[in-house]
């Protein structure tokens, strides 16, 4: 088919693709160093393109991250959202509020959000599946919802397309508590906490999740003639269970946690390949970057013994206040705007989305609207060298370790990294001291997989001298710990 058939005509406006993958680490793409598997889709990205090393989720966990992505707001500013959220949560947005879709969609953009939602649905808890699921994705600015609602490891397995779950039927309703008959694919979690494993949807099969939201996605595009457009990719990849297709088994030497990349980066290559046959590669934004760290789950384990190292040499997983818990991979791609093969150490957020898609689509954000979301514009295209962003706002899972960054200096207001502590090697909520000792990794607080006796209450790092937080300053620098202080406690009176 010609590539006229799909240009659109009179358009000025670029398209935007964001890409958002799920627990994608900073070490798990080739352009950030990984070996041991392979991504040239993505890298043909950065090299193409423009490449950040200092970028950061607002948040180490899945629905806070994506609660900042949308609303260009701090997570803390939405009574300390800090955990995810699960099948019987209501829609944690404000459909009052602006995202990055409605301040899309008022310049003229088509909008769609494909795939992992995980935002919560309708106004009380619990939720019911067996009825219209509102307000959603719709009323946040998407003109079109397709995907997995909560995460591809919990319940209620199911798709949903704008405010139905798909193929739901009055004869099989959803029952919270009735376990279905689904293959067993999880690692070791305690399903009750979250009200039990309901009924999962003959449509729902874990291996074919990839490959039906890249066909979701690329459908949308395609269908796309007149608007320009804003597609929000939220790929189940690379979150746990790990189900590539069978075509990506065994083609990494990471094990499953590497196929699983592999098939993200096939998935990336063909959103490309497909802006490339539509004729509008050339005035098209895409950014890929990740929700938050990789996670060290027992997948994650096996493929650090395998040589991978998921978050590159920084310390900690998700979760976590440490820098692999939220320093996140982050490409811009925009031909004739974008200098190929540009690398940036320009501080940047996910946070940062709003303002700098309401610039490109010559928006004013409403007042009190995007509050901690700064105009990365010029940063992105590389106009500018400046540092645009000088201080950023961290939350891990726990809240008593919320951590600012100013500068180059972190501060973390408690002991550890503030995500998961268990201490059993091969079980999915491994994490803190004993994981970062398993991992060989190297900080002053710890010693033997265990907080030192002695460890200062907080902690203080120089990002600049020591992006692997090995020393813990806050003893020596006290003038600099109460700067931060005071900095980190005017964010939480904010809130």
């Amino acid at each position: 088919m010609s590539q006229l058939c799909f240009a659109q005509v009179n358009q000025t406006l670029p398209n935007i693709v964001l890409i958002n993958a799920d627990d994608l680490g900073y070490g798990d793409l080739g352009c950030y160093g990984a070996t041991k598997l392979q991504t040239p889709n993505i890298d043909k990205l950065a090299k193409e393109g423009r490449m950040f090393t200092d970028a950061h989720s607002a948040s180490a966990v899945c629905t806070p991250s994506r609660y900042a992505l949308l609303t260009g707001e701090y997570p803390i500013r939405h009574g300390n959202l800090n955990s995810p959220i699960f099948l019987k949560d209501k829609l944690v947005i404000d459909i009052q509020k602006e995202t990055i879709a409605s301040v899309l969609s008022k310049a003229g953009y088509a909008t769609a959000c494909i795939g992992k939602w995980h935002l919560g649905f309708g106004t009380t808890k619990p939720v019911d599946w067996n009825k219209p699921l509102t307000p959603g994705p719709n009323e946040l600015g998407f003109d079109y919802y397709y995907g997995v609602p909560v995460v591809n490891s919990h319940p209620p397995f199911v798709y949903v397309e704008n405010h139905n779950v798909v193929g739901l039927t009055e004869e099989d309703p959803f029952v919270y508590g009735e376990k279905a008959n689904t293959k067993e694919v999880f690692e070791k979690m305690n399903l009750d906490d979250i009200g039990g494993a309901d009924k999962a949807h003959a449509l729902y099969v874990d291996e074919q999740v990839g490959t039906h939201l890249k066909e979701k996605a690329i459908g949308w595009m395609k269908a796309q003639k007149e608007k320009p457009f804003f597609l929000y990719f939220a790929t189940t990849n690379i979150h746990h269970p790990f189900t590539p297709a069978p075509e990506f088994l065994g083609t990494s030497e990471s094990g499953l946690y590497g196929d699983f990349v592999h098939e993200l980066d096939w998935i990336v290559g063909e959103v490309m390949q497909t802006l490339k046959e539509m004729g509008v590669a050339e005035n098209t934004l895409v950014i890929f970057t990740s929700d938050n760290g990789g996670m060290f789950n027992a997948t994650g384990q096996k493929a650090w013994k395998d040589g991978h190292k998921l978050n590159g040499d920084l310390l900690g997983f998700k979760f976590d206040a440490w820098e692999g818990g939220h320093r996140i991979p982050f490409i811009a791609h925009w031909p004739n705007k974008i200098n190929a093969g540009e690398v940036s150490n320009q501080l940047i957020c996910n946070v940062d989305m709003l303002a700098t898609f309401a610039a490109i689509s010559n928006q004013e954000l409403r007042e009190g609207q995007g509050q901690d979301s700064k105009n990365m514009l010029e940063v992105i295209t590389g106009e500018t060298n400046k540092q645009i962003r000088n201080e950023v706002l961290l939350a891990p899972k726990k809240s008593s370790h919320l951590a600012i960054r100013k500068g180059n200096w972190l501060y973390i207001g408690a002991q550890g990294g503030g995500g998961f502590t268990s201490r059993t090697q091969g079980t999915h909520g491994f994490g803190g001291p004993a994981a970062i000792s398993f991992a060989g990794q190297v900080n002053s607080d710890i010693e033997d997989g265990k907080l030192k006796e002695d460890a200062p209450p907080a902690q203080l790092y120089n990002l600049e001298t020591d992006i692997n937080q090995t020393k813990n300053l806050y003893t020596l620098y006290p003038e600099k710990v109460k700067e931060m202080k005071a900095l980190l406690k005017s964010y939480q009176a904010e809130k």
